[in-house]
């Protein structure tokens, strides 16, 4: 099945390059105060240490040198994979109902893993320690570091990606240039360089290729294996342990993925009267993936608590209950739960969806699976096999230096759409293109 967008012409793809509206503005602004934000907290840390987020040493915290540092760092890798699974499964399945947000995407992914980047980054307490301790090491110890998989995992990730996007916008630029804007000549003389038609069909098959690579990757190397496996390897960490978590963390990213997705179509959609170009059926669909890929996430959750509370090891059992006693998890749980049924009761009920509850329950769902990373990461530190920790006081809370990081990430990728949106069509001109010819 493919989306309907007859009537929808090349000027309306490249609406928001030509715009300058005062929403974009008020965008704009809310973009750059959230970074504005992050960036006099971050300021603290540089002067005085991690020990503004009691993340300074194992002593900190209740004994928790990682926490939302760490689960926000996995939640943006997570959003990142999951989108663009999303876009190569448009390519590699034929599924051209979400062909008008495929790109989008796409840039998600890019947003979404300079955000993880950035976690790395400032976890490290010094940015220079990247430099003087992390480059030089990469090559002999990343078999066994989990910071080395970590910049490896997003820097194989990041390629990809950008190669992908990069050959695919060469040709909507070469065909739209008359509709852009001259004062960004140089730029698209750059991305176009060396561009003929007869390279079309050649970039078809690499992109092809680019999209069956990344379906492989994804879900058995990247977030369904090595981010979840610097977990779940650690026999030490009871509520770390176990071959549960590779598909866990993978539920966790599809769903995050598909919410990011509906919030950003909306966005554009909302912001250009984009109504025709991302039609309702495309969230129709998104909002059924939604459904199931919460569906997933939430049986894998009770596999988890099951398996931790009947017969468990003490340790194990332990940690289990404690989760399951923490009014957070909960919160979270009821968060994707009714997210779910949501999605579900639109299938059922066709009437009751309304793409503004769609968009508030994305969100909710994006404050769902980040709280359960975060209690994922602080837990498994907090309750583990061996008394490191024993009497140590006090519990761990996020400080305002890590949440003014996440609304900072935020804001990064408010203001990376922001931008991008004035340079390229962040929808792409096959979404249209089929029907322009069948009206000539």
């Amino acid at each position: 099945m493919s989306v309907d967008v007859t009537g929808v012409d090349r000027e309306t793809l490249v609406r928001p390059i030509q715009t300058f509206t005062k929403r974009y503005l008020a965008a704009l602004a809310v973009a750059f105060g959230l970074i504005g934000v992050w960036l006099f907290f971050y300021v603290q840390q540089l002067q005085h240490g991690l020990i503004v987020t009691n993340l300074a040493d194992w002593g900190s915290g209740g004994g928790v040198p990682w926490g939302l540092y760490i689960g926000a760092f996995i939640w943006w890798v997570g959003i990142a994979h999951g989108g663009i699974i999303l876009s190569a499964a448009v390519r590699l399945l034929g599924m051209d109902t979400y062909q008008p947000v495929a790109r989008l995407a796409e840039l998600l992914t890019i947003a979404a893993l300079t955000c993880a980047g950035v976690f790395i980054l400032i976890h490290v307490g010094r940015p220079d320690r990247l430099v003087t301790s992390v480059l030089p090491a990469w090559p002999t110890r990343v078999q066994w570091s989990p910071l080395m998989w970590d910049v490896t995992v997003i820097t194989a990730y990041f390629v990809l990606t950008a190669t992908y996007l990069a050959l695919t916008i060469r040709y909507d630029v070469h065909r739209l240039r008359d509709r852009l804007p001259n004062v960004l000549e140089p730029v698209y003389r750059v991305i176009t360089v060396g561009y003929t038609e007869k390279e079309d069909q050649v970039v078809e098959r690499m992109v092809w290729w680019i999209a069956f690579a990344i379906i492989i990757m994804a879900p058995l190397l990247l977030h369904g294996g090595v981010i979840p496996w610097l977990f779940s390897l650690l026999p030490s960490m009871a509520g770390w342990h176990g071959g549960v978590q590779g598909p866990s963390f993978l539920s966790i990213a599809l769903t995050s993925a598909v919410s990011g997705i509906i919030i950003i179509s909306a966005a554009f959609r909302y912001a250009y009267g984009w109504d025709e170009l991302i039609p309702d059926t495309v969230f129709q669909g998104l909002a059924k993936w939604l459904g199931f890929f919460s569906l997933i996430f939430l049986w894998l959750q009770l596999q988890q608590v099951i398996t931790g509370i009947f017969a468990a090891p003490t340790t194990l059992q332990h940690a289990t209950e404690v989760k399951i006693a923490t009014p957070l998890y909960w919160v979270a749980i009821g968060l994707v739960a009714l997210a779910m049924l949501y999605a579900f009761a639109t299938s059922l009920r066709p009437e009751l969806y309304d793409i503004r509850v769609l968009v508030g329950m994305s969100v909710a769902v994006l404050f769902g699976t980040l709280a359960e990373k975060v209690l994922f990461v602080v837990e498994g530190l907090q309750h583990a096999h061996f008394d490191l920790y024993a009497g140590v006081p006090g519990a761990y809370i996020p400080s305002p230096v890590e949440i003014s990081a996440v609304l900072g990430t935020v804001g990064i990728v408010v203001l990376f759409f922001l931008v991008v949106s004035k340079v390229i069509p962040v929808v792409e001109l096959h979404a249209i293109e089929d029907h322009e010819e069948v009206d000539a």
